[in-house]
């Protein structure tokens, strides 16, 4: 079965760098967009990342732009988020999914999505 584990969570100051990695099995990784998305304590999941198939076409939300950086190396079935100048409200835990569908562009719903990590920690003290 598909399976996603996610890893490079951790603790930082405001302002520092983290950068998450998303390996994945069980499906041609290169034929579906990804997708990162983050929860903190007490609030809905919420889209933060998207990338299509080929990882040619990439989506962030507003909050992110400029900070964050989405990428996926297909030949290792991996998919990344580079995240720097961070801040307390950066706060949550991350999760990476896949698409439930085949070649399209990376979506920004999470009922798009089908399979999931177990998510990452990511804490930013101030």
């Amino acid at each position: 079965q598909v399976q996603l584990v996610e890893s490079g969570g951790g603790l930082v100051q405001a302002g520092g760098s983290l950068r998450l990695s998303c390996a994945a099995s069980g499906r041609t990784f290169s034929s579906y967009a990804m997708g990162w998305f983050r929860q903190a304590p007490g609030k809905e999941r919420e889209f933060v990342a998207a990338i299509n198939w080929s990882g040619g076409s990439t989506d962030y939300v507003d909050s992110v732009k400029g900070r964050f950086t989405i990428s996926r190396d297909n030949a290792k079935s991996t998919l990344y988020l580079q995240m720097n100048s961070l801040k307390p409200e950066d706060t949550a835990v991350y999760y990476c999914a896949t698409d439930s569908r085949r070649l399209r562009f990376g979506r920004r719903n999470l009922y798009d999505y089908d399979v999931w990590g177990q998510g990452t920690q990511v804490t930013v003290s101030s």
